[in-house]
């Protein structure tokens, strides 16, 4: 085994071995795989070998789609037969509430582009699939594309063409210890000596935590056991195949939670069932290979009957094996794929609970990232610094388990999962709480989504009304036992009541607890150069003035957002989005010089952050603060220190709804002073707080951006509207002149702000497709109703020639098509005049 390599890979399952074949495939030779027993024999072994296309997230959809259009070409290439069955995939609905899901995400299969979506009858159906009985079932949609594969058989295809590329491939070595040596190089100790190499990617699937271990990394992975059932050969199905009929579809009753398809002349079932266990908590042990666990029959019985129901041939026949392994998860069900955070050159491709399915694409984006430094997909979705140190081994149990007891679960847009919650809150929570509060979470923060009135619930004739497995469709009951919010594609019970809001903090003034916000201090005699260097807009000058900033990525995209606030001749306070704390810090840290010119601090728990917004603001803030808030002495876009009562706050002349408003920055011990008393002075001014669904439709009507939406490392900066906060001409910036030649080169998208006419019941989401005589022109970011201006509103990309305001365009909302025009940037006051009032 050679004593220094480029890249070493732990890990031959099937994820790391395509990490090691794609880094062959791109030009870097030197890059060896370390297994410590046989390739394939951990997870992989034992997986279904599902190729699912469905998937709501464009980041896992995109990879999804590389790993099937690879693997078809797979045995051209290698000469390996990896066993590829283009069966397609039907999935069943049984409910309206699932298909407007089928609908919302054929659109989402468009806006990815290469994926076919066929939508068919029941008799279409059965035509397809002649033992499947369609009693009850509203319609179904298929993939042709889709199938299965023999995971074994792929990995040796990918491990052959690897090696044809000059990778090195080392079964029964065992990682015994990771090291960063003092170059910055990592030390790689095994059973059969070192490796001293310039990158380490983990791909240890069950292992994950423990391979974490080794460098100081609490990797947010832990397993669950699936269980699937192989029956005995059914007579149909070999008189199909003698008769050569095709083979069935892979068949997805997701409202009962299964999948089912052909195995060797019989069926093979598949559930997701509630009560699935984590395990491997600390990981397995050193000597396990191929293991699996005790089947558990008695926790599929309600899964096995609707398959029965649904395919009486499955209970005709006996089961001839029930596998039980384990299968890695996240929290959010996605898997973690790219850079490990405090680390550098340290990568993860971990988590994968569809990991045949997703291999393919992860490895492929792993290796773009490594080699050109940027990936060429927006990954945020699968990044695996989208969860922070909250993420306890406790915290993972129980959202793990949430996790894949929800894979088939309706995946409504609305919808807050409630374990391990509450779990992190703000000071003033339970006065929100009290106030009627409907809390979302986000980075394990609890956030008003909005407010119920007192009293209020929803009428239990609409909460999980159809009789089927995953029928819930509601938040949990609150503490007086009442459910307040209904789930939906469409505008649900809490539309009228975010309106409300949104009128109040037009008219009068409200209060928002936005302390998730992600704050950083950069401080020192090298603090204002460096941010000059590594940000797109220009630094403020003058101590008490701020500017909206962005970081861009390598290729002129943009990877995060600030508002940086200069409040010292040599210190700056940043705020970012809450959400991707991690993620920013990380590249920060990484990006901070080392002479000792700049000192960073994360201080996100040390302040809260209320918003105080609407044309009363300064009238309830005025009675409360010694500070002149005058327009003249307090403009826009500016801050000061001031008392609010006895207590102190950085306010900052600021918001992202629109409207004359404060931000308070506060020490977060001092949290519930200020609440008190914003309250209690704002009652003549008509004070009411509103949540983040209000604050989300105010900001759509200013067409204010967000990442990953609006913002990503797919759109240049430019084309995503940033002209007033990006210059070039400034001096030397990351991604400067990436920017520049991207537009020389010119651009392909331009981002719009839409009126969609003709809505009645469903907004826009994002990522519905966008249409110009039948010809797919861009996609929706972002949509939903405008209260100030009355109008259903997106944000979108489309084709640069059509971006001009009076465009006509359609879009599909859950499978119809509406008008939808081009207005100008925003909508609601576009000369901001409320903001400078």
């Amino acid at each position: 085994m050679k004593s220094h390599a480029r890249v070493v890979v732990i890990g031959g399952g099937v994820v790391g071995v395509s990490t090691l074949y794609h880094l062959a495939r791109k030009g870097w030779s030197d890059v060896v795989l370390l297994e410590r027993k046989e390739l394939t024999s951990g997870s992989t072994w034992h997986a279904a070998g599902l190729l699912p296309l469905f998937n709501m997230s464009y980041s896992v959809g995109q990879i999804h789609k590389y790993s099937v259009g690879l693997y078809a070409t797979l045995e051209a290439e290698t000469g390996q037969n990896v066993g590829f069955r283009q069966v397609s995939n039907i999935r069943l609905a049984r409910t309206k509430a699932r298909w407007d899901e089928f609908m919302y995400y054929a659109g989402v299969a468009r806006t990815i582009g290469g994926i076919e979506v066929n939508v068919l009858t029941p008799a279409q159906l059965k035509e397809i699939w002649p033992l499947c009985e369609t009693d009850g079932i509203l319609g179904a949609i298929q993939h042709p594309q889709d199938g299965y594969i023999q995971p074994a058989d792929l990995t040796q295809a990918l491990a052959k063409g690897a090696r044809s590329h000059g990778a090195e491939i080392h079964r029964y070595t065992t990682v015994l210890g990771i090291e960063q040596t003092p170059s910055g190089e990592w030390l790689v100790k095994t059973d059969k000596g070192d490796i001293t190499c310039e990158h380490v990617v983990s791909a240890t699937g069950n292992f994950a935590r423990k391979t974490g271990q080794m460098v100081g990394l609490d990797v947010p992975v832990i397993p669950v056991e699936h269980q699937y059932i192989v029956t005995e050969p059914h007579p149909a199905i070999q008189e199909r195949k003698r008769n050569g009929l095709p083979e069935m579809g892979v068949l997805r009753e997701s409202d009962s939670s299964w999948y089912m398809r052909e195995e060797a002349g019989g069926l093979l079932l598949g559930p997701y069932e509630t009560g699935a266990p984590c395990c491997y908590v600390d990981g397995p042990d050193a000597q396990s290979e191929y293991e699996l666990f005790q089947e558990d029959l008695d926790r599929l019985a309600p899964h096995i009957e609707t398959a029965i129901t649904r395919v009486p041939a499955f209970g005709e026949v006996g089961i001839k094996k029930v596998y039980n392994g384990a299968i890695a998860y996240t929290p959010d069900g996605s898997p973690i794929i790219g850079p490990a955070w405090g680390l550098k050159n340290f990568w993860l491709n971990e988590g994968h609970s569809f990991g045949v399915t997703a291999a393919g694409g992860a490895g492929w984006q792993l290796a773009e990232w490594i080699v050109d430094g940027e990936p060429t997909i927006d990954m945020m979705g699968v990044d695996p610094r989208r969860f922070g140190p909250y993420a306890s081994r406790g915290y993972l149990r129980a959202k793990n388990e949430e996790a894949y007891a929800n894979v088939f679960t309706t995946h409504y847009p609305d919808e807050e999962r409630a374990a391990a919650r509450p779990l992190r809150q703000t000071p003033c929570y339970d006065r929100m709480k009290a106030l009627g509060a409907v809390f979302g979470s986000v980075y394990g923060w609890e956030r008003p989504g909005w407010f119920a009135p007192p009293g209020y619930e929803v009428p239990a004739e609409e909460l999980n009304v159809d009789d089927v497995l995953t029928n819930e469709n509601h938040a949990p009951a609150t503490g007086d036992g009442k459910v307040k919010e209904r789930w939906s594609f469409r505008r649900s019970n809490y539309f009228p009541f975010v309106g409300e809001e949104c009128r109040n903090v037009t008219e009068n003034v409200g209060l928002q607890d936005m302390s998730a916000f992600a704050k950083y201090v950069v401080s020192g005699p090298g603090a204002e150069a460096w941010l000059d260097s590594i940000l797109a807009n220009r630094i403020p000058k003058k101590v008490g003035r701020m500017a909206l900033t962005h970081l861009l990525s390598q290729n002129g995209g943009v990877r995060c957002e600030f508002t940086v606030f200069r409040d010292g001749p040599q210190s700056f306070y940043l705020v970012g989005a809450g959400a991707y704390e991690r993620h920013d810090w990380d590249y920060l840290q990484k990006l901070r010089p080392r002479d000792g010119s700049v000192d960073l601090q994360k201080v996100t728990t040390q302040y809260g952050v209320l918003v105080l917004a609407g044309p009363r603001s300064r009238e309830v803030l005025q009675t409360l603060t010694d500070t002149d808030l005058s327009n003249g002495a307090f403009p826009w876009l500016s801050g000061q220190t001031i008392s609010v009562g006895a207590a102190s706050a950085r306010a900052l002349r600021v918001n992202f709804v629109g409207e004359l408003g404060f931000e308070l920055h506060h020490p977060i011990e001092m949290q519930n002073s200020i609440f008190d008393r914003l309250m209690e002075a704002g009652k003549p001014f008509g004070i009411r707080p509103f949540g983040i669904k209000a604050m989300d439709s105010l900001r759509l009507e200013k067409s204010y951006r967000l990442i990953p939406r609006e913002l990503s490392i797919e759109y240049s900066a430019l084309e995503s509207g940033l002209d007033r906060f990006v210059h070039p001409n400034k001096g030397a910036f990351i991604g400067r002149d990436a920017l520049v030649a991207w537009r020389e080169r010119g651009f392909k998208n331009r981002f719009v702000t839409l009126e969609v006419h003709g809505v009645t019941d469903a907004d826009a989401r994002g990522s519905e497709p966008l249409w110009l005589d039948g010809e797919l022109i861009g996609r929706s970011t972002s949509g939903g109703y405008g209260w100030r201006c009355g109008k259903s509103l997106a944000l979108g990309m489309v084709r640069p020639d059509l971006g001009e305001i009076g465009q006509e365009l359609e879009i599909t909302i859950l499978g119809e098509k509406r008008r939808c025009t081009v207005v100008e940037e925003s909508p609601f006051d576009p000369q901001n005049e409320r903001l400078r009032a």
